[in-house]
């Protein structure tokens, strides 16, 4: 291992923004979010594979009057978000180290109040449906988290995952679709998130690839 990620692992566990294994508060944590972390009632916006948190962090100076959790498994991913975030004096951002279908170890029933899902492994094969972060199965764990009125929002730019989501969620009475568009910076939503864009999000886009969207909300069975 690199000299230079085992000094940003040395980091993670010092700074109080990360929530990992091995630290008390990852014990901790499950329903106690806004009291643990942020001492604050404020609505709790998670964001899955997040990364190096561009957009974690670059919500959460937009929204100072909610707390934001960027989640991924790579400690040396979140190490980047983490000390954008202390730098800049952010606390209303988290970052949780653990593997997505392990969420409801982490977060309560009805704990999140919105969640991010922005461009995730679009994972082709059908063999792999099943770890697609929109795939039936996380569906259902996404629900046991979720507050009833609770938001989803997607992003990608893989035709191939935007057109799977689309028919699933559309075909399913217990999903709403609120909005959906195959060409997000030419819709009327674009100046919603404010101009912020991920490393993958210009990557994509400087290749001519354009960024699908989809909001939607979980109906109360």
């Amino acid at each position: 291992m690199g000299r230079n990620k085992l000094e940003r692992f040395r980091q993670n566990e010092a700074n109080p923004n990360v929530v990992q294994p091995g630290k008390q508060r990852f014990e901790e944590i499950k329903g106690k979010w806004k009291e643990l972390q942020f001492q604050n009632d404020h609505p709790l916006v998670v964001e899955l594979a997040c990364g190096r948190g561009e957009f974690t962090v670059g919500l959460a100076r937009h929204y100072p009057e909610k707390n934001f959790v960027g989640v991924d498994i790579k400690g040396s991913r979140i190490w980047k978000g983490s000390c954008q975030a202390s730098e800049e004096g952010l606390e209303n951002v988290a970052f949780l180290r653990t593997q997505i279908e392990n969420l409801e170890a982490s977060f309560a029933p009805g704990e999140i109040d919105e969640l991010w899902i922005t461009f995730p492994d679009p994972r082709p094969k059908d063999r792999d449906e099943k770890k697609r972060l929109t795939s039936p199965r996380f569906l259902h764990i996404y629900r046991q988290i979720m507050d009833r009125a609770g938001t989803i929002h997607f992003k990608t730019d893989n035709t191939g995952l935007y057109t799977y989501t689309e028919d699933l969620l559309s075909s399913r009475q217990d999903i709403s679709v609120e909005r959906k568009t195959r060409d997000f910076y030419q819709s009327e939503w674009r100046d919603e998130h404010h101009g912020i864009r991920t490393r993958y999000e210009k990557m994509f886009m400087e290749k001519g690839e354009t960024i699908k969207y989809i909001e939607f909300s979980l109906i109360p069975l």
